[in-house]
């Protein structure tokens, strides 16, 4: 006689599913996490140039001058004009700075966007320090309208102490619109035919 194959218990079917699911499980959970987790790590390190959020100004400010440069940009679809109100600034560091930037809505609709942005070099996100900035806020601008948006900044004065902080100092703000779409609108009730008969 032949040996018949050994069939599987049905607790070791509910074992491996139950493993199976729980490693899906796992993944998806990791995946949503990532974007999160990615962000609040550029956050703290600075990395790929992500600025840091100060509440006050600095304790003190050093003679060391640096230079901002500031860059604007546009995604495509949307239809705004977008620039500095300066190209570039010297400043000191732990000196607090305001700019403002100016934005103008090109057609005749409402339209929405929201700005990122990042400095280089890269490696010196971690000594920008934002008190004050429309970033990562969504702004709705009416057909034709102009508006001003400010960021309040200032350059940590430990980068004089950083290795790569030799010679002139020069930093590059730079931040990029891009396109939200239209929140949806509740549309207006109508009458009825009868409403509509009346005087």
């Amino acid at each position: 006689m032949t040996a018949q194959p050994k069939r599987s218990t049905p607790v070791r079917d509910v074992v491996v599913a139950s493993s199976c699911g729980a490693f899906v499980a796992l993944m998806v959970g990791a995946a949503y996490a990532s974007v999160p987790l990615y962000d609040w790590f550029c956050r703290v390190t600075g990395f790929n140039g992500t600025t840091q959020v100060a509440t006050a100004a600095p304790a003190q400010v050093s003679d060391r001058m640096v230079t901002i440069r500031f860059d604007s940009n546009v995604g495509p679809g949307l239809p705004w004009r977008f620039t500095p109100e300066r190209t570039e600034i010297q400043a000191r560091l732990g000196e607090v700075v305001t700019v403002d930037y100016t934005v103008t809505n090109l057609v005749a609709r409402e339209t929405s966007g929201v700005a990122g942005y990042n400095v280089a070099p890269l490696s010196w996100g971690a000594y920008f320090q934002k008190i004050n900035c429309f970033c990562f806020t969504e702004q709705t601008m009416k057909a034709g309208e102009t508006r001003a948006m400010t960021v309040v900044f200032y350059v940590d004065p430990a980068l004089a102490n950083d290795p790569d902080a030799e010679g002139n100092l020069s930093i590059t703000l730079s931040y990029t619109f891009y396109p939200q779409r239209a929140p949806q609108r509740p549309v207006a009730q109508t009458g009825t035919g009868a409403e509509a008969g009346r005087i």
